[in-house]
């Protein structure tokens, strides 16, 4: 897998299960890159545009329990392609830093994996969707399933989606998958204790950032 970072720019993903507080952790770092003056995009998947956003109210809403395995699959990877093609490449040709909550790992480990579908055969479906695009970067925030669930059952504020419904075996080979998929690329991760306390998290989730930086 190759990494393709525009003329200057840096591209820098999140990943984890349901409830391993990426979203919270990435804002901040987001802002924290801004008082450093980096130039920064923060974006996320499925979404970051118009039509990737479309494509996620179909994905994750919990009244599509009938999707078949392989219509999620092209899915996410359709808005990937559009995604990348309309937001991130440009950003990178820019020379931004662009930090994306989640991208084709989350593909591997949830639709290869957990679902059945074979690593190899859905990274063969975001081939094509992404090309050679690869982040230099991955910071994967590692939560046990039960505690994750237990974030999102208390938070009031975020969405339920449809894969939050899924049972504790689907989280548990969703963790399994990501397992998988860093031992394929090792030197891109970097693992993130994600049962800590938030702030713990978003420290050591900044202090890997800026050690690669």
């Amino acid at each position: 897998m190759e990494v393709a970072t525009g003329k200057k720019g840096r591209f820098i993903t999140i990943e984890g299960g349901e409830g391993a507080g990426k979203s919270t952790v990435i804002a901040k770092l987001y802002e924290e890159l801004k008082t450093r003056g980096v130039d920064v995009l923060l974006t996320r998947e499925p979404g970051g545009i118009d039509i990737a956003e479309k494509i996620r109210e179909i994905i994750l809403n919990p009244a599509h329990t009938q999707m078949d395995e392989r219509t999620e699959a092209l899915l996410y990877a359709a808005a990937r392609g559009q995604h990348l093609a309309e937001k991130v490449l440009p950003a990178l040709a820019e020379g931004k830093l662009v930090l994306c909550d989640r991208f084709i790992d989350s593909s591997l480990a949830y639709q290869g994996h957990a679902r059945g579908l074979g690593i190899d055969a859905v990274y063969q479906i975001n081939r094509f969707a992404v090309g050679d695009c690869m982040p230099e970067l991955t910071l994967f925030f590692d939560v046990q399933p039960e505690t994750g669930l237990a974030r999102i059952n208390a938070s009031r504020g975020r969405e339920v989606n449809r894969l939050d419904l899924e049972g504790m075996r689907f989280h548990e080979l969703v963790r399994e998958g990501y397992q998988l998929v860093m031992e394929r690329d090792p030197e891109r991760f970097v693992v993130i204790d994600a049962e800590q306390p938030m702030e713990q998290v978003y420290q050591s989730a900044l202090q890997a950032l800026l050690d690669r930086l």
